[in-house]
């Protein structure tokens, strides 16, 4: 019996992937996002947005202060990089 490979979602509230330790949406779990809102790329956006106030919220939770910019960055900078890959 084959294990089936384990998915990267999200650890709140450090939102650090559960399967790598990476910061979420690490790389796999882009791929299976794209993979999984294919056909789909506004979704996808709302998404990650809604993801990523989630994931200023919990910041603020835990006493911090979030920087905007990287938050951006990580949750939703990389989606025009996938969508102009794809279209390649």
């Amino acid at each position: 019996m084959t294990a089936r490979p384990r998915p990267h979602l999200p650890m709140r509230p450090a939102w650090l992937c559960r399967n790598c330790a990476a910061p979420w949406p690490c790389g796999p779990a882009q791929l299976a996002l794209i993979t999984e809102f294919y056909g789909h790329s506004i979704a996808l956006a709302f998404y990650l947005a809604a993801s990523m106030q989630e994931a200023i919220d919990d910041v603020y939770g835990l006493g911090l202060r979030p920087d905007p910019s990287a938050m951006h960055a990580r949750f939703l900078g990389w989606l025009s990089l996938a969508r102009r890959s794809r279209r390649h």
